[in-house]
């Protein structure tokens, strides 16, 4: 198998787990706020995993450039949205879950 194609697999792999384990965190955590943590940390990692991963395929070409910058582009988007998120939520009075309440 070819250099290229294992460190694509790896990185693929790596992304796909990230973006699993991030699913996983929204259904199992107990609020809005520990909730909006996997979706933003975890799920940018593997995105940005999965789109290293697509641009090492392709080699250096317009594509793997394209790839690249849809990635930077959401390494910034994504944190910057769920700041906002949990900010507007904060502000509209929703309460953090605290040890011992009910899940919400």
């Amino acid at each position: 198998m070819e250099t290229r194609a294992i460190i694509t697999l790896v990185l693929l792999g790596i992304g796909c787990f990230f973006i699993v384990v991030a699913s996983v965190g929204i259904i199992r955590f107990p609020d809005f706020y520990t909730r909006v943590h996997p979706a933003g940390k975890t799920d940018t990692m593997g995105q940005a995993a999965v789109l290293i991963g697509l641009a090492v395929y392709e080699g250096l070409s317009l594509v793997s450039v394209k790839l690249v910058i849809i990635m930077l582009f959401l390494a910034i988007a994504n944190p910057t949205a769920t700041h906002a998120l949990a900010k507007a939520a904060y502000v509209a009075g929703l309460r953090p879950w605290r040890k011992g309440e009910p899940r919400r």
